[in-house]
């Protein structure tokens, strides 16, 4: 089990998206917590080092959890993806570590990972992603 935490920022119906160097697929923001990191410890972390923003700590709210194949992993491997909101300061600008930065409906689909695949039919059936 890959344990992730990830960001659901969403803006006029659209979800803010990253791709990695080297990865074919686009994922929510977030990753794996360190050692001893709470959820909220992890999200701020990761948003910090993927999009050099600053989440807002008393705004983040659990909106919830999905299980999937993890993709680019042997068959099995499952990640589990626990998802919050939250509000941000600063400009949401692409790191290092991340190729590309790009706003995505549910038309995309296809272009995310199987657990984002999930994530987008709940958002959508909810009428948040477009």
């Amino acid at each position: 089990m890959i344990d992730k935490i990830a960001w659901i920022h969403l803006v006029d119906g659209r979800v803010l998206s990253t791709r990695s160097h080297g990865k074919d697929a686009y994922y929510l923001p977030g990753g794996k917590r360190e050692p001893g990191e709470s959820d909220e410890q992890t999200l701020v972390r990761e948003i910090k080092e993927e999009l050099t923003a600053d989440l807002v700590p008393d705004t983040i709210t659990h909106l919830g959890t999905w299980e999937a194949q993890a993709h680019g992993h042997t068959e099995g491997i499952v990640v589990r993806m626990t998802c919050y909101t939250a509000d941000h300061t600063g400009e949401l600008t692409a790191s290092s570590e991340i190729a590309e930065v790009v706003w995505l409906g549910y038309a995309d689909r296809p272009r995310v990972s199987p657990v984002d695949q999930l994530i987008f039919d709940d958002l959508h059936a909810d009428g948040r992603l477009l």
